[in-house]
């Protein structure tokens, strides 16, 4: 997949999968990297952009398998965020399918 695609679509990916539950950073690597190749150390730099934006919070939980782990949680603010990503992304796509129809 073209790395400029995916740059963009990442961010919106992962308030997506923030939005029904809150996550632990390796499990969003693992479930984002089911549909396209990243890298863990990208996906970090946008949760922690994420958190200095107020649209997602941390927690820690002990876990019984090792080290405990942090999870994200989407703010009010986050939720509000993707709602308008979405939004900008289907009016992009759409766009994007109206010029390169032939």
């Amino acid at each position: 997949m073209n790395a400029q695609l995916k740059k963009g679509a990442l961010e919106l990916c992962v308030l997506a999968q923030l939005a029904p539950k809150d996550r632990y950073g390796y499990e969003l690597t693992d479930t984002i990297s089911q549909e396209m190749s990243i890298a863990a150390g990208t996906l970090y730099v946008i949760l922690k952009r994420f958190k200095e934006e107020a649209y997602v919070e941390t927690y820690l939980v002990e876990s019984p398998d090792g080290p405990a782990r942090k999870y994200y949680h989407l703010t009010p603010s986050g939720h509000e965020y993707l709602k308008k990503s979405l939004r900008e992304w289907k009016e992009f796509v759409l766009a994007v399918e109206r010029l390169t129809e032939n």
